[in-house]
């Protein structure tokens, strides 16, 4: 292969439905590169239902571990032998390491949200953020600002999922998508955790320029493409918007000193993914 790869070259990998379209494998290859890591990173196509045969997989192949991403963070952990104390709360899992035969889950959803955060000067503590979504990335997103001292509003569109999402976050409130320019108007900091913005049409998020005027940032953590319609109407209004580039690479810095136990050349893997 191109990179020389051999019988003695150490795999990882990410898997996910769909998978052609991440970056991971041209991140993590070009920080594995910029240190001499005699190590592989390749996509898997894994289908729902089958996360647990996937890993026990990748356990018996030997793979050092893999990246999880939608929509297997819920079924990665639970097909884990051990979690660590996020996943654990979270009950999601965006990293299974093998380690000793067992199956090790952690996330650092979390991480690599802050890490955006904080890239752009942002310290959310004493701030509103609402928070659209309460899937696996909304829910570490929604702890870890929690963690942050950040107060959050959850919306989506299951009051069930909301309330339960909320529950990771000290005085976390839910609200509706009907009352979205409402939430939005007393926020400081927008995050859209969802795939809305993925699509078009009616895949996109509406919110009224004069509730989004006023906030400090908007992040949304769909880096495909670069520029959703909600990111796109934040820069108009003056607005400064963030894609979810910023937290891919957070997060795959930290996942990446979990699985090889060296630090991540940041710099090398950002420059790698187009950031």
């Amino acid at each position: 292969m191109s990179h020389g790869v051999s019988a003695a070259t150490t795999i990882a990998g990410v898997i996910g439905d769909p998978i052609s379209q991440s970056l991971s494998p041209t991140i993590w290859n070009a920080g594995f590169r910029a240190i001499d890591l005699d190590w592989e990173f390749v996509a898997f196509p894994v289908k729902a239902g089958e996360v647990a045969t996937a890993l026990d997989g990748i356990r018996a192949l030997g793979v050092a571990g893999v990246s999880v991403t939608m929509p297997h963070k819920t079924d990665a952990a639970t097909a884990c032998d051990e979690l660590d104390a996020t996943a654990s709360v979270l009950m999601s899992a965006n990293l299974v390491r093998v380690k000793g035969g067992k199956l090790l889950g952690s996330s650092t959803d979390g991480a690599g949200f802050m890490g955006s955060l904080r890239e752009h000067g942002i310290d959310p503590a004493g701030s509103q953020v609402v928070v659209m979504g309460s899937g696996a990335a909304a829910r570490a997103i929604i702890h870890s600002l929690g963690e942050a001292g950040a107060t959050v509003t959850v919306i989506a569109r299951r009051e069930e999922a909301a309330r339960a999402a909320a529950k990771l976050a000290p005085d976390c409130a839910t609200e509706t998508f009907e009352n979205l320019d409402a939430a939005v108007a007393k926020a400081d900091l927008l995050v859209n955790a969802t795939s809305l913005g993925m699509g078009s049409g009616s895949d996109e998020v509406v919110v009224s320029d004069l509730a989004l005027a006023q906030l400090r940032m908007v992040l949304d953590i769909v880096y495909y493409p670069a520029e959703t319609s909600l990111l796109r109407q934040a820069r108009g209004l003056g607005v400064v918007g963030v894609n979810g580039l910023g937290m891919l690479i957070h997060q795959a810095a930290a996942a990446f000193v979990s699985l090889t136990g060296v630090p991540a050349p940041l710099k090398e893997m950002r420059i790698a993914a187009g950031g």
